[in-house]
């Protein structure tokens, strides 16, 4: 029995939906612990393709039970179009279940959201205008809407009423926008709360009852640990905790239940939206990675901006979420490079920095000092395991974890299921790890557990 948390080491858009819907063949409970539909997860399964927002990848897996746990926020509508499509799709949705303590993203919050960031102007974020910000605003400040609201018709109502009210004065006072009829939203979000009404639960003892059947329980993080709320590149960042600690609070466990924690990172980086990226590329590369990648937000469908691996932020994610094994996604991305560089430090005023900076405006100014490696020149679509890839190929993967000094896991190669190299199974015990030792990177093989 383990149980395991997966998350994003970068800025999100790391591939996390493929190794959550991998690891979730060996789980028995997937939680998805915080974010909102600002998140967007793409797996592919032979010739069908699901894009997720709200509902765990684990739902692909008939005997695997998905939690959409407190810590998130809920838009009803997407939730629902979810549903329907997976329905659609021939796929069961029995097995979900939704955090009666999670809030509840209401069209006040949509609106705001996209004026507040209108608003902004060259100072925007970059926010999906999705409400999420909003959303989370008014649980810090005690005036959400929660799901067990939504369950009680008249409560809800008063609710709605007082808090359309105060929205209004906003709307119209500061945005110069047409107020909202409380009474529609009313009525439309009580006909959401009679779809959802059987899922909902109490999420946190029904983990705790799988935790104490000695049920694998996998934890899912949104988005990645360079936009969280208290440790990613503030202000551009999203207003949840992405980070490993944060699925603690978001689903309702003790730190003591946790088994692993396996980070997720692109053979490459992407970022969407704003905010400084020291190692983006503007030119021919950038845009191939880019075109070989597919990177294309699926939340927005906004193209994502792309460059080297960065091993700087990957050692801080490694350290911010106690990281013990990698997944690397997109190796395949990089199969036509004669050469490839990677970020192992920055430069900041003439003086090398080999740490993270939490300061923003040095964070702006920092150059990348890069190592240059050879590119492999050959597919790698079609590997299977370590001993199928190029030396090349090989050497770069040691080479990133020499750099991070944690084990590489799972390595993936392309959008499908079968596309994928499992060095060690994260849930069911250590095989063979690749990873960085007293100083040289080495192939490890250990039994099994």
């Amino acid at each position: 029995m383990a149980n395991v948390v997966v998350i994003g080491a970068q800025w999100g858009d790391e591939g996390k939906g493929k190794i959550t819907d991998l690891l979730s063949k060996s789980a028995d409970v997937v939680v998805r612990y915080q974010g909102g539909v600002n998140a967007g997860h793409t797996v592919v399964v032979k010739d069908q393709t699901f894009k997720l927002h709200l509902i765990p990848s684990g739902i692909l897996y008939p005997d695997t039970d998905c939690i959409i746990g407190s810590g998130t926020v809920i838009d009803p509508k997407v939730l629902i179009e979810e549903l329907d499509q997976l329905v659609t799709l021939g796929i069961s949705a029995e097995n979900l279940m939704i955090s009666e303590t999670a809030h509840i993203t209401m069209p006040y919050h949509r609106i705001l959201d996209r004026a507040a960031e209108e608003r902004r102007g060259n100072h925007k974020i970059g926010t999906t205008g999705r409400g999420i910000g909003p959303t989370y605003a008014d649980k810090s400040e005690r005036s959400g809407v929660r799901v067990v609201d939504l369950m009680d018709a008249e409560s809800f109502k008063e609710q709605v009423r007082w808090a359309v009210a105060s929205k209004n004065v906003l709307l119209e006072k500061l945005y110069d926008l047409p107020p909202l009829d409380p009474e529609e939203v009313i009525q439309e979000y009580l006909a959401y709360a009679d779809r959802l009404r059987p899922h909902v639960v109490d999420s946190s003892l029904t983990i705790s009852e799988a935790v104490q059947q000695k049920r694998n329980i996998l934890f899912e993080g949104a988005q990645g640990t360079l936009l969280d709320l208290d440790h990613g590149t503030y202000p551009y960042v999203t207003s949840s905790n992405p980070v490993a600690g944060g699925a603690c609070v978001g689903a309702g466990v003790g730190p003591t239940i946790i088994d692993r924690v396996i980070g997720v990172a692109k053979a490459y980086t992407t970022r969407v939206g704003e905010g400084p990226f020291p190692t983006e590329l503007d030119g021919d590369v950038g845009e191939l990675l880019c075109d070989r990648g597919a990177e294309f937000g699926t939340t927005t469908g906004r193209r994502r901006r792309c460059g080297w691996f960065d091993a700087v932020i990957g050692r801080y994610a490694v350290r911010i979420n106690g990281l013990d094994c990698l997944a690397i996604t997109k190796l395949d991305v990089l199969d036509t490079l004669d050469e490839i560089k990677v970020c192992v430090a920055y430069e900041i005023d003439g003086q090398r920095c080999d740490h993270f900076p939490t300061n923003a405006k040095q964070f702006a100014q920092c150059k990348p000092i890069y190592e240059t490696v050879p590119g492999w020149k050959q597919s790698t679509e079609d590997c299977r395991s370590l001993e199928d890839l190029p030396q090349q190929a090989l050497d770069y993967l040691k080479f990133l974890a020499e750099l991070m000094a944690v084990p590489i896991a799972i390595v993936s190669l392309g959008a499908s299921r079968d596309q994928t190299i499992i060095v060690e199974d994260p849930i069911h015990g250590p095989k063979r790890a690749l990873l960085y030792e007293n100083g040289a990177p080495q192939l490890e093989v250990s039994a099994s557990s």
